[in-house]
């Protein structure tokens, strides 16, 4: 087994723990493949496709957010979130303590008739991104005079434009989010960005660590994971029940959430194997009921390392990792 120094999660420390990690070799499989990163680069955490083609971006451990061009070009720089970001200290580095200076972009979604990337940065906030990519733009960094420690995930309604995202902790940021598991921390707060006022509305607070977001399909409420109390809720945006949330699933450690063209939801989650409680990544399809529709098994390819996001296109699953030094594409 080849070994990395990586970020992953653990089933007991969310979401992030700086440890060496061994992957599985990669098996030859006709379900399987992986888009390698470039060299030393880890952690696509979350992939946003562009609309209309099979480009796709993601956000790595470094700071950068690349565009895959395909095969034969793979991987290429196009963005980056920290302001005061310099190429020697950062390409490549895995170190949490200089994500204060490299960034560390985590949630990717598109408005896409106006082709921004919207991006949830661990240390900068809420950000975009233009066409032209190179330095993102800083949109918000704080809601109600509170900064936000941890901007982890979101998603655009595209009709208004609108970002739904989350903050994870109100205490704690990435390079100290183990002791919010083991505080049982719910500090975490869920925003809407309007960019027609610029401005931000707090929607929830209280949340345990949300970790993941998708509008619906016809934008009446979203899906919000819960990481650190095992929960997924749905949060209705309008109404009969606007403002107000049920609990629709219970499934230990769910993380980012994509929707699909039909309307429900990918969701990557953990299974906890016993008597040993090694973790087991696995991909769930739910509906906006929290019914789960299918389960997807990783383990043959990600070992117990934990996936961050499911994302269907094109009849396959892109998945997303904190660890890996690789996309992975599974077809189902």
């Amino acid at each position: 087994m080849a070994c990395i120094i990586s970020l992953t999660k653990l089933i007991n420390i969310f979401p992030i723990f700086i440890f060496v990690s061994c992957f599985p070799p990669l098996m030859l499989s006709q379900s399987f493949r992986s888009l390698q990163l470039p060299p030393k680069v880890t952690g696509p955490e979350s992939i946003a496709f562009e609309f209309g083609t099979s480009r796709f971006y993601v956000g790595v451990a470094d700071g950068r957010i690349l565009q895959y061009n395909g095969p034969r070009v793979g991987f290429r720089d196009f963005g980056f979130t920290g302001p005061n970001r310099s190429k020697r200290m950062c390409d490549g580095t895995t170190d949490p303590n200089l994500g204060p200076i490299c960034g560390r972009p985590l949630g990717l979604a598109f408005h896409y008739s106006l082709n921004k990337l919207y991006i949830c940065d661990a240390y900068f906030g809420l950000m975009v991104l233009g066409s032209s990519g190179k330095q993102a733009t800083q949109v918000s960094a704080a809601a109600d005079g509170e900064p936000y420690r941890l901007c982890d995930a979101l998603d655009v309604h595209q009709p208004s434009g609108n970002v739904i995202f989350a903050d994870s902790s109100a205490n704690y940021d990435l390079r100290n989010i183990s002791k919010a598991v083991n505080a049982n921390d719910s500090t975490g707060r869920l925003l809407m960005y309007n960019p027609d006022t610029d401005r931000v509305t707090v929607l929830m607070k209280n949340l345990s660590g949300p970790a993941g977001v998708a509008v619906s399909q016809d934008g009446t409420y979203v899906l919000v994971s819960n990481f650190i109390n095992n929960s997924t809720i749905r949060y209705w945006l309008r109404g009969p029940g606007a403002n107000t949330y049920d609990v629709i699933n219970l499934q230990e450690r769910p993380d980012n959430i994509k929707r699909t063209a039909f309307g429900d939801f990918w969701r990557a989650a953990a299974l906890v194997k016993q008597p040993t409680r090694s973790l087991v990544p696995i991909g769930q399809r739910i509906n906006g009921f929290g019914r789960v529709l299918r389960t997807v098994n990783f383990e043959a390819w990600y070992g117990n390392q934990l996936i961050s996001e499911v994302q269907e296109f094109g009849g396959e699953l892109y998945l997303g990792s904190l660890s890996a030094p690789f996309v992975g594409v599974f077809r189902f």
